[in-house]
């Protein structure tokens, strides 16, 4: 989970200030100390740390915290507000030329994650209804012309290919007139890395951005190097001129250094974070909401925007009505699954929610498979099964569990929770009934 490291460390800080009801200064020095350290071991930029321990320091011995009623919740509101500062105080959209097709320049050293970010890119674009259209300028690394086709492929979104041996930015400049003869109205360039900072590439990078003039130059920066990150962000910007940041690989960096330092050293926002390994793991970066995952307050308005992508209103309502007559069956519980199973891993949910999201997640015995096997069981059942589950009797049963694989325990399990679903949600179904409308139906799966 991203920043797990950083959120326990800070947690383990902030109790210093919690569990006492007056605040002095030294109280206060104490709690930075840690919160200093928590910073440097997440590898977040020194020079950073020490101006932002500074200013939280300077703010939170001031007589207005010291003296108020609850001092410990007074610094931490301080931490957080200091946080979202440093990650950009507001979120950074994309801007889009005023005569299309807008050009978009991703940039980065190999192993970023430029080919697979392009992608990305293209299919959220495309969701705000866009055109896009994927251009392959790296002609250098083996099969990287290949890898942006299958991608393009798998999500429908056309890739500009070259015929032959020309240069990058002969490349972008025939994608640029493909997009604007075939009515494409984003470009998104796909370029080559190097494993290091060079002049050739350097070069090259520059020759393409006076050809292709894009709108904005994206610098695909792996948030697992950390402070190695930010140093290269601070050249690709001396040397061409970045607009903005995406942050790869975010879902398995538990320290977060390159996110708290990369906007701070460069100027320029971070944009996009990809959580994940699909084509549609990647987020707008919101600093207010990633602050608040830091410091394990959740998010929940990035969690209601993922259900809101994969529920559908019409099917939400009709899931609730099903719930209120207590109609709901398996067949509906296995639909349910299916589209929580859409919004991704199930570690990267709790986070999102305040209160678990400060539980460590190797602590929780949460495995993705558990949906599957499920799927298995539920699959194994006759429609007339489904639909009635309290037909199954101990043979059937048997027979289910023989069918999916899956052992008879497993099966009463899942029947189990099923009930107490059904009636959990019926429970609630009334309850909400009484107040705002406007629902999704989400329910909670219990392992």
């Amino acid at each position: 989970m991203p920043f797990e490291s950083l959120t326990e460390k800070l947690q383990k800080a902030f109790k210093l200030l919690r569990g006492k009801g007056k605040l002095t200064e030294k109280d206060i020095k104490e709690a930075m100390r840690e919160v200093r350290l928590a910073l440097l071991e997440a590898d977040v930029n020194f020079r950073i740390v020490k101006n932002f321990i500074q200013t939280v320091t300077e703010k939170s011995v001031g007589s207005s915290v010291l003296e108020s009623v609850t001092p410990g919740q007074q610094v931490i509101k301080i931490v957080h507000e200091e946080l979202v500062s440093l990650l950009g105080s507001s979120q950074s959209m994309l801007t889009f030329a005023a005569k299309p097709p807008t050009v978009y320049l991703l940039i980065g050293l190999n192993g970023a994650g430029k080919t697979t970010t392009a992608a990305k890119l293209g299919l959220a674009l495309r969701k705000q209804g866009k055109h896009p259209l994927l251009a392959a300028c790296d002609i250098y690394r083996p099969a990287a012309v290949k890898q942006l086709q299958v991608l393009g492929a798998g999500i429908d979104i056309p890739v500009y290919a070259p015929t032959g041996k020309e240069a990058p930015e002969q490349i972008a400049k025939q994608a640029i007139a493909f997009a604007d003869k075939n009515h494409n109205d984003i470009v998104i360039l796909d370029t080559a890395g190097r494993f290091h900072i060079n002049d050739e590439l350097m070069e090259e990078l520059q020759r393409m951005k006076k050809q292709a003039r894009p709108q904005e130059i994206l610098l695909v920066v792996d948030a697992m190097t950390g402070q190695d990150a930010v140093a290269v962000a601070e050249t690709f910007n001396e040397k061409l001129g970045i607009d903005g940041v995406i942050l790869t690989k975010l879902d398995s960096d538990t320290r977060g250094g390159a996110a708290l330092s990369v906007r701070s050293v460069t100027g320029k926002p971070i944009k996009y974070a990809a959580t994940g390994e699909k084509t549609s793991d990647l987020e707008a970066f919101h600093p207010d909401r990633m602050a608040e995952r830091i410091l394990g307050m959740g998010d929940v308005l990035s969690l209601v925007e993922k259900a809101q992508q994969v529920f559908d209103e019409k099917e939400a309502l009709a899931m609730e009505k099903k719930f209120r007559e207590n109609d709901f069956n398996l067949e509906d519980f296995l639909s349910q699954m299916k589209q929580i199973r859409k919004m991704g891993p199930i570690k990267s949910l709790i986070g999102m929610i305040p209160g678990l999201s400060q539980i460590k997640t190797d602590d929780l015995e949460v495995d993705d498979s558990i949906f599957l096997h499920m799927e298995a069981i539920i699959n194994s059942m006759t429609i007339k099964e489904r639909r009635n589950p309290a037909i199954l009797n101990s043979s059937r049963k048997k027979r289910i569990a023989r069918g999916s694989g899956r052992n008879i325990q497993e099966v009463n399990k899942l029947i189990r929770q099923f009930d107490d679903m059904k009636k959990m949600m019926k429970d609630l179904s009334g309850m909400a009934g009484k107040g705002r409308k406007g629902r999704f139906g989400m329910p909670f799966m219990k392992f």
